[in-house]
């Protein structure tokens, strides 16, 4: 499966950034070989809608889920349109690798709705935490 990771760096050994739309960089991995790629994210600094943008680029590059901590409503009904499975709950308190080792274990679930709060993922705090 090729999974989309958010994360703070370019490495597996990276931390999570819990924000899909706002984390600087995209790890794409290969589940089954761990192969992977960082790929910097152009909709980081973007004024509205940077979600959607995020998704956009996911699903051209034929991702098949993504795991990460918050997904805002139109960034999730944009991955939904796009077929992305969205898997929440990674924390900032994980590396890249751990989080995949718990997701190939199947400790993470997929999602049927977005994290909640207009634009805004579950515990948004106004800023970058």
């Amino acid at each position: 499966m090729k999974l989309c990771i958010t994360s703070m760096g370019k490495t597996l050994e990276s931390k999570i950034d819990e924000r899909f739309g706002r984390a600087p960089y995209f790890l794409i991995v290969d589940t089954e070989t761990k192969e992977f790629q960082a790929v910097g994210n152009p909709a980081q600094t973007a004024g509205r809608g940077a979600g959607v943008v995020a998704a956009q680029m996911l699903s051209d590059m034929k991702v098949e889920a993504l795991l990460t901590g918050i997904v805002g409503p139109n960034a999730f009904e944009a991955m939904k349109a796009a077929r992305i499975k969205v898997y929440e709950g990674a924390s900032e308190t994980d590396i890249a690798a751990s989080a995949l080792d718990k997701f190939t274990q199947g400790m993470y679930q997929e999602v049927s709705g977005p994290s909640g709060g207009p634009g805004r993922g579950r515990g948004f705090r106004g800023g970058r935490r």
